[in-house]
């Protein structure tokens, strides 16, 4: 019987080396929480094997029954009739076996009926349940839309809505983007305006809305008149009544499980969430951080579930009188694809645990303030690890969603004529990543988002830590190729800033923000091998492959190939 978590060796050495401590403290309320719900944990190791013991359940929900409804999900895909949608047989049934765990409000709050996890945590249900399926995370992740809730709304919005979510009565649906206003929410036209007494309606229509047919919506809308920027949105909650209109669902490449719609609202009664003129600036801001790292958990999932298939395939296909995974050019390619899983897996649960104190510090911070406390030191805290995180989201989405894309294709490669045909699941595998670089973010807008991190280069101090510290084992002499990869980011980020011309800085940022993904997941995979000897070989194979691309993007930077891109206009027209 598979256990998408418990047969993971990876993702349980990540597990086991997670370090929450403070996390926990904090969501936990230094075990308070104990003595208000008998099922919170009273110290932080019961809290881990309560993490754990819930990761089982989810992967053995998503190993036994929704892998094996997958395909039959996929092929026959949420379907529009008569102005409704409906799910596939096999997303329903699955939507109601994760309801019946109790696994539809993972990070929210006891209260309402949550489990009160850490983000970290629940990033890994997402991952699990994306190698399984990757169309049923784009429901199961919106759960992060009663975060969003919890966060900014009044008591009562919290009531109105989160315990409904939590019990799975509910799902969500974020409608931000617009036919006008994709990328670029700035442009957001849906309207929102107020009666005599107060009461907040919607008026306007939004597009690409992921289960935009769920029960409770999270509009952006603009509640200011006159206004033309962001400035001007603000965030508002509404259920689903006869006053929103489905009027399409897109016929897509991939993850069919998900009803992609096209939404009208015809003054549908909403509510505000948190002040006005914040909704752009603030909130969907904070909303993306989430957003972002699922999707980067959901790229994980599949390039999980497609080297695991191509890794059947190449042991159980002969050719030439033996299996292809003899062949040393296959046995490259599968090579090459566990370690990019495992250097990934590295990124997105550091990254992952930025966001989770990140949060929770901003909890810690509002608890001290109601309190009349001191905050200096934490507030000084959360301005440095907001930093990290607002580069870590963006890097993660950015090289997980990359990697997927790669990893699905080869290991459709490795299945040859076979794997084009629809009778086996690798080209669902590549169909379903490649959304992973488009929504809640191209990836080019991933690079803008993480660019001036780097240009500013905030883990410096960071590096020059790792640079001193004396590694034990076969790591060691790693840190030399580091060092120089360091170099070669030093030496392109001068060239770079000295030209002081901002059009080649944009050009250039692709590269630059590789060479620092580079560093950062490299230092991540030596403290790994520090821990496993296994992972030496990871750490070897990466930092190597590492050197020789930095040296690439090296060459990119310098070479003059950017000045055609900087005369585009002359060589296109």
């Amino acid at each position: 019987m598979p256990n998408y978590f418990t047969d993971n060796s990876d993702m349980q050495f990540v597990f086991n080396n997670l370090d929450l401590r403070e996390i926990v403290e904090i969501a936990e309320d230094n075990f308070e929480e104990a003595k208000h719900y008998n099922y919170a944990p009273i110290d932080y190791n019961d809290a881990i094997e309560n993490y754990r013991k819930v990761l089982e359940i989810v992967g053995d929900i998503a190993g036994n029954f929704i892998a094996e409804r997958a395909s039959s999900v996929d092929e026959e895909g949420a379907v529009y009739k008569d102005g409704k949608v409906y799910y596939a047989k096999g997303t329903a049934e699955n939507l109601k076996q994760i309801a019946q765990a109790d696994l539809m409000g993972m990070s929210l709050p006891r209260k309402y009926g949550g489990l009160n996890f850490p983000f970290t945590i629940y990033v890994m249900a997402i991952e699990i349940i994306s190698r399984a399926d990757a169309s049923l995370m784009n429901i199961f992740g919106l759960q992060d839309i009663a975060d969003t809730i919890n966060k900014f709304g009044t008591d009562e919005l919290r009531e109105e809505f989160i315990p409904k979510i939590c019990s799975g009565e509910h799902t969500g649906a974020m409608a931000l983007t617009e036919p006008d206003a994709g990328s670029d929410l700035q442009a957001v036209k849906l309207h929102a305006y107020q009666d005599e007494k107060g009461q907040w309606y919607l008026k306007g229509v939004k597009r690409f809305i992921t289960n935009g047919n769920g029960e409770a919506l999270l509009v952006l809308a603009r509640s200011e008149p006159g206004t033309k920027d962001g400035r001007g949105l603000s965030m508002f909650a509404c259920h689903r009544d006869d006053t929103i209109k489905v009027r399409r669902i897109e016929n897509k490449l991939g993850i069919h499980g998900s009803p992609t719609c096209e939404l009208q609202f015809n003054d549908t009664p909403a509510y505000l969430v948190g002040q006005r003129k914040f909704g752009l600036i603030k909130y969907v801001f904070d909303l993306m951080f989430r957003a972002r790292m699922g999707v980067a958990a959901q790229a994980l999932g599949i390039a999980q579930a497609a080297y695991e298939e191509a890794l059947k395939y190449a042991k159980e296909r002969e050719q030439f009188g033996r299996a292809i995974y003899n062949i040393p050019v296959i046995t490259n390619m599968l090579i090459d694809m566990r370690v990019a899983i495992e250097a990934n897996r590295a990124l997105l649960y550091a990254a992952a645990q930025k966001v989770d104190i990140k949060e929770k510090l901003e909890e810690k911070i509002k608890k001290l303030k109601e309190a009349g406390k001191p905050f200096s030191e934490e507030n000084i805290r959360l301005k440095r690890v907001m930093k990290e995180s607002n580069f870590l989201t963006p890097l993660a989405k950015y090289i997980l969603a990359e990697s997927a894309n790669k990893i699905a294709n080869d290991a459709l490669q490795i299945h040859g004529g076979t794997g084009y045909m629809r009778e086996f699941k690798a080209e669902r595998f590549l169909r379903d990543a490649r959304i992973t670089n488009i929504y809640e973010g191209t990836s080019q807008l991933q690079i803008v988002a993480a660019s001036g991190n780097v240009i500013n280069d905030i883990l410096s101090d960071y590096f020059d830590e790792k640079e001193k510290k004396q590694y034990k084992g076969g790591v060691a002499p790693l840190v030399s190729h580091l060092i120089e990869i360091r170099e070669i980011f030093k030496d392109c980020l001068k060239y770079v800033v000295e030209k002081k011309d901002p059009a080649f800085q944009d050009v250039a940022a692709k590269d630059l923000v590789e060479l620092y993904g580079y560093l950062y997941v490299g230092y991540l995979l030596l403290e790994q091998a520090e821990k496993d000897q296994k992972k030496v070989f990871v750490a070897n194979r990466y930092i190597l492959t590492s050197l020789a691309n930095a040296r690439k993007n090296a060459e990119s930077i310098k070479d003059g190939l950017f000045n055609d891109i900087l005369h585009a206009d002359k060589i296109l027209s």
